[in-house]
């Protein structure tokens, strides 16, 4: 295992206020993820998972904490850099695959890319091989409408690996799909990340799940904690 993780997150700490309330779900959270290495998150809904990975991806700035990501402190990083930082080494996949519905899966995968630069012949074609690696060869020129959940989900994965990130982030992945659909589409992820070699944080409430990852974390009262699910 690398000695320098992909992520390393120092005394994160998130609260939300609303009015005269305030909400602490992250109080000092420490962790580290390490090239190829897949963890699982788990805890209820409202625990601070989301938060979390979205913290962690740069999405949100936390109320106290660091974040490196590949060894470059991110924390006081300006906006536009961090941008930089999500486009070139960050994939996400959240509940709801948000695809561009006017555009075919090809596409979808594709324009991740060439927003980063890339050329449209070599995006495309890279799409493509995605795709193929997560059983979708035949459903390149389909739109999302007239795919299923499992396979708009699969082109949600390729998206979020289209730009060979290396840290991936994935919140409840396969919660919106019914139980066979999200063992087949996990099962896709799984494959993928590690053939890629990618660092993987997955959010799921799905124990059966969070049995094939490297390790599993669970989110209580702010901490991590480390959790068994064998």
């Amino acid at each position: 295992m690398s000695e320098v993780p992909v992520l390393s997150v120092r005394g994160l700490e998130r609260t939300y206020v609303t009015g005269d309330r305030s909400l602490t779900v992250l109080r000092g959270v420490d962790l580290d993820v390490y090239p190829g290495e897949i963890v699982g998150l788990i805890g209820p809904s409202g625990s601070g998972k989301s938060s979390l990975l979205h913290a962690a991806g740069l999405l949100e700035r936390p109320n106290a904490g660091d974040i490196a990501i590949e060894g470059r402190d991110c924390t006081r990083m300006s906006e536009r850099a961090r941008t930089r930082v999500r486009l070139g080494s960050i994939g996400f996949v959240y509940q709801f695959h948000h695809l561009l519905a006017e555009f075919t899966a090809l596409d979808n995968v594709a324009l991740p890319q060439m927003i980063a630069g890339a050329a449209q012949g070599p995006a495309r074609e890279r799409a493509g091989r995605l795709l193929s690696q997560l059983g979708l060869a035949d459903r390149v020129e389909h739109q999302p409408a007239q795919m299923s959940g499992g396979e708009q989900q699969r082109v949600a994965i390729a998206r979020a690996l289209a730009n060979a990130p290396r840290l991936l982030l994935a919140d409840e992945p396969t919660g919106n799909l019914d139980p066979t659909t999200s063992s087949e589409v996990f099962a896709s992820l799984y494959q993928l990340v590690r053939e890629t070699g990618v660092a993987a944080v997955i959010a799921t409430h799905n124990f059966e799940l969070a049995r094939h990852m490297d390790r599993v974390l669970a989110l209580k009262d702010g901490h991590l904690e480390p959790q068994s699910v064998f």
